[in-house]
């Protein structure tokens, strides 16, 4: 049984404090809400009071948060998980959909600290971390990462190694991009499909064929009901979208469908839908055009 320091108990990170729980390790969980980790507590978890309680003598630290300020806080903050008593050897998971150049400052940091550091975003929605089906994209020491499998595995069904650390980041931002397009993509289908007339469910159900991504988004955009269940919000959508673009025009790649799809949801946020699920695009396509 391993000690797991666990930062993050949203939806996807509870999901994931879980799975360690039902593995038998000892999880000690932190979350800014702490009301957010009171299903993990019941079930056997430790609240801690901040990110270095929780990484106090852990075996694996592992972090799922929303952005690079909110990972900044937990592990560099005045209360980091950096701060921590650290285990030597220990590794340190950043499991969070953030920003290349954030992940290597980290990644050193977390290395002075005499810490073995994986970066390790994931793919899959809050009932697929329940259920501990995630794939993990890792950018990792290929050592590190063997090491480290054991730990991992009550997470995911597929871990896939891109290289070194940064690598698993880079391929999520680039996974991400191009769900952000074909999610802006489809939301302008179906507005050109509406305005010339076509059944939209017909519409629907055949787009639904192209992709997995294609299939969720557009079936709820036919619905219609972007303020419940959101598995994305419009916000995380835009974060994700810029972060990728940034990836791209870091390395001189082409990005033109990158920079009209963050156009898209820059103006979805604008207009005060932030917090809705990242569907209500095509909402904001038939108020604008």
């Amino acid at each position: 049984m391993a000690k797991i320091g666990f930062l993050g108990a949203g939806r996807m990170g509870s999901g994931m404090a879980a799975r360690m729980l039902a593995a038998g390790h000892e999880v000690v969980v932190f979350n800014r809400s702490p009301e957010k980790a009171a299903e993990l507590i019941s079930a056997g978890a430790v609240l801690a009071a901040s990110p270095r309680e929780a990484a106090d003598g852990a075996d694996v630290i592992i972090s799922m948060v929303a952005d690079d300020e909110a990972s900044r806080t937990v592990w560099l903050g005045a209360d980091g998980a950096l701060a921590a008593d650290l285990t030597p050897g220990a590794f340190a998971v950043e499991c969070s959909t953030i920003s290349r150049p954030w992940v290597l400052e980290l990644a050193k940091q977390a290395g002075a600290q005499g810490l073995r550091y994986l970066d390790s975003p994931v793919t899959g929605l809050p009932e697929v971390a329940a259920a501990g089906e995630l794939t993990l994209f890792v950018g990792a020491d290929a050592a590190d990462l063997e090491a480290a499998r054991p730990l991992l595995e009550p997470l995911c069904t597929n871990i896939i190694r891109f290289g070194e650390v940064g690598a698993g980041t880079a391929y999520k931002l680039l996974q991400n991009l191009h769900g952000s397009i074909q999610i802006a993509a489809t939301a302008e289908v179906l507005r050109v499909a509406e305005l010339a007339g076509l059944e939209l469910a017909t519409v629907v159900d055949t787009l639904a064929r192209i992709s997995p991504t294609v299939a969720r988004v557009g079936r709820i955009m036919l619905d219609g009901v972007h303020d419940r269940d959101i598995a994305f919000t419009a916000e995380l959508r835009l974060k994700d979208t810029r972060i990728g673009v940034e990836l791209s025009d870091s390395v001189d790649g082409p990005a033109a469908l990158g920079h009209a799809a963050y156009d898209i949801f820059s103006r979805l946020v604008e207009a005060g839908y932030g917090d809705l699920n990242e569907t209500k695009v095509l909402d904001l396509l038939r108020e604008r055009g």
